[in-house]
């Protein structure tokens, strides 16, 4: 095993200046492990990624599985594989009839690039609408619609034909006209700390999309997966995409997103051109049996029927005058602050004492639905 400092630092490439460098050796339910035997508890769930606790077996077991049968043996498309059928046909139980038609790819910005794709082919327009302060991936389509202008600019120029709306703003609707391929927008925005939307404004978007034959995606790469208390967000608000995009806490712990529309939508990938959006790896059969196990875990262990009530008992604990608010849905927490400095001081006093949570200018946390312990 090789947990080296120096090897980390100079051999792999950063993200940010100020790693946390802790050293993980093994993982379960809601802890992470070093080599020494520390133990830390995973408030932020991997990132929004272990939402049935890391290192489920049930899971496991189903990894295990399927890689005593194959791993990748074709790109995405060609091959009948049970795993991704399987996957595939359960989520058309679980959403709406419209939502019939699933494509299994990598990554949440995979999944955003491709549903992009998808609106503009549907639609022949070139306009995409997207909120000020959304976060949708880092790849250039993805950053090209996501509403951080400090991440963008150094990367400039993105993609054209691209405006922003505010986040829960009926007037800012007008914007969408019969020029717009779709509008992309987090059914509750992460990046920006945990933004609700009213019911009513998402309906008064589905409505104006509805009008304009502008497509209707909603990311839910975050706030998917059960996290808020239904399977998906969207279920809060009655309202249905005409796409919807899943990653992070689909695949169980393993790479896997989806963009996932009408069998209609999805046909005009096939044609003008053949290929119209490929992946090499894309619905990975293991990556599949995991996504699965998940599902099938979320529904047998009834894990969404108690996410209301863990979020109000962590919510009632984390009681300070030095917090300013304090944004929850479900078990999505922001906590701001009065200062980045003092945010900072907090995540690094928090990892001391054995407990990881993140920043970004704020505390964010984003617990598992299950919470095991070893």
């Amino acid at each position: 095993m090789d947990f080296s400092q120096e090897n980390f630092l100079n051999k792999l490439a950063p993200t940010s200046p100020h790693p946390f460098l802790i050293s993980i050796e093994r993982a379960e339910g809601v802890y992470l492990y070093t080599p020494e035997g520390n133990r830390y508890i995973d408030m932020i769930s991997g990132i929004a990624v272990s939402n049935v606790g890391h290192r489920h077996p049930k899971v496991v077991q189903a990894i295990k599985d399927q890689v005593d049968k194959h791993l990748h043996v074709m790109v995405y498309g060609e091959y009948i594989q049970s795993p991704s059928n399987l996957l595939a046909q359960k989520l058309s139980c679980l959403l709406p009839s419209s939502l019939n038609c699933s494509y299994f790819v990598n990554s949440g910005t995979e999944a955003n690039e491709a549903a992009l794709k998808l609106a503009k082919r549907v639609t022949g327009r070139t306009e995409l609408i997207s909120c000020r302060k959304s976060y949708h991936g880092s790849t250039q389509g993805s950053l090209s619609v996501s509403g951080n202008e400090t991440k963008k600019r150094t990367f400039r120029p993105l993609l054209p034909d691209v405006k922003f709306i505010d986040f829960n703003s009926e007037v800012d609707l007008q914007q969408i006209t019969n020029r717009t391929a779709c509008v992309i927008i987090e059914t509750i925005q992460g990046d920006a700390g945990v933004r609700v939307p009213t019911k009513q404004y998402l309906q008064a978007l589905r409505q104006k999309c509805t009008e304009t034959g502008a497509l209707l995606i909603f990311d839910e790469i975050q706030c998917g997966m059960g996290r808020t208390g239904k399977l998906f967000a969207f279920e809060h608000f009655g309202v249905v995409p005409d796409i919807l995009t899943l990653a992070k806490a689909f695949g169980g712990g393993l790479p896997l997103g989806a963009f996932i529309s009408s069998y209609e939508n999805m046909q005009m990938l096939a044609t003008n051109p053949m290929l119209g959006h490929i992946t090499t790896f894309g619905g990975n059969p293991v990556c599949c049996a995991s996504a699965l196990a998940v599902l099938t875990i979320i529904e047998e262990e009834n894990l969404l029927a108690t996410v209301e009530a863990k979020g109000k008992l962590i919510e009632s604990l984390l009681q300070h005058p030095k917090i300013k608010e304090v944004r929850r849905f479900g078990l999505m927490f922001a906590f701001d602050f009065d200062s980045e400095e003092r945010v900072n001081r907090i995540v690094h006093s928090a990892k001391e004492h054995g407990v990881i949570c993140y920043c970004f200018c704020r505390i964010r946390i984003a617990l598992e639905l299950r919470h095991r312990s070893p």
